[in-house]
């Protein structure tokens, strides 16, 4: 496959993820239990953990050190991912959306915002990251040009896909209950997933052209990645309520994407 093949295959499938997994609603009658979205969100923050860590903060602090030498190349990983969350920041503060696991209204006029509006846009705040982040990786990959370069970047797409499904779940059901309407949950849910390819393209165009940018972006990424598993992930998971499922949900997840980035990436 070629390197576009493979580029093309990793922003789709981060999407059709999504979109699978919201398409679970029509097959469900009622929400999911409290259990079962506790282990969802855990899992889907262990993922995103180790993504930002193996996937974007090792790649990022290694060319680093060759652009910058060994005295300072940890500048680029530390301030980019500093910038990440500032990122993340200035989105909360601008978007009108609700954290469902806080019960909190976040963003400019969120009162007159109707909820199923701002829960989809929770999750679109939420897909930005993982979008850059999978943008990020196929254009270092494309620098590199080389079939394991891009079979490294395909692994953190397979990753993101792997946590979307569930998380297309835990999306379309409460927007069922918001909306009352399993083809408006469907739609909001698989519609949540388009910025993640949109994205993956800024993402991958400003790492393949800029390579001197490549540590930053790639830091930037984990940075926005890591703001979203604190801000939301474990807020959302309710961690209080079933710690050791949580819990298990999140090194099981670390464990799936540490183990899909070393031994196929």
């Amino acid at each position: 496959m070629s390197g576009a093949g493979y580029t093309a295959l990793g922003f789709v499938l981060i999407f059709v993820a999504t979109a699978a997994g919201a398409a679970v609603v029509f097959f469900f009658k009622k929400d999911i239990s409290p259990r079962v979205n506790t282990l969802i969100l855990g899992f889907a923050a262990g993922i995103m953990i180790a993504a930002s860590i193996w996937s974007l903060i090792v790649p990022s602090l290694e060319g680093a050190e060759q652009t910058y030498g060994e005295d300072i190349y940890w500048i680029p990983a530390a301030v980019g991912i500093i910038v990440g969350g500032i990122f993340l920041t200035v989105l909360d503060k601008l978007v009108p959306h609700f954290h469902s696991g806080t019960s909190e209204n976040e963003g400019k006029n969120a009162a007159n915002v109707n909820m199923s509006t701002k829960l989809f846009l929770a999750v679109t705040i939420h897909n930005i990251p993982e979008g850059l982040a999978a943008g990020v990786v196929f254009g270092a990959a494309a620098v590199v040009g080389t079939e394991a370069a891009y079979l490294s970047a395909l692994v953190l797409a397979i990753g993101m896909a792997v946590q979307n499904f569930p998380e297309g779940i835990a999306v379309a059901l409460p927007l069922h209950a918001a909306t009352g309407s399993k083809v408006k949950a469907f739609l909001y849910g698989a519609a949540s997933g388009i910025v993640e390819p949109v994205f993956a393209l800024v993402g991958y165009f400003l790492t393949s052209f800029v390579e001197v940018l490549q540590p930053w972006l790639l830091a930037f990424a984990a940075g926005a990645m890591l703001f979203v598993v604190a801000e939301d992930l474990i807020p959302d998971a309710k961690l209080q309520d079933n710690p050791h499922l949580g819990t298990w949900g999140v090194v099981a997840g670390f464990v799936l994407m540490m183990v899909l980035d070393v031994v196929l990436g």
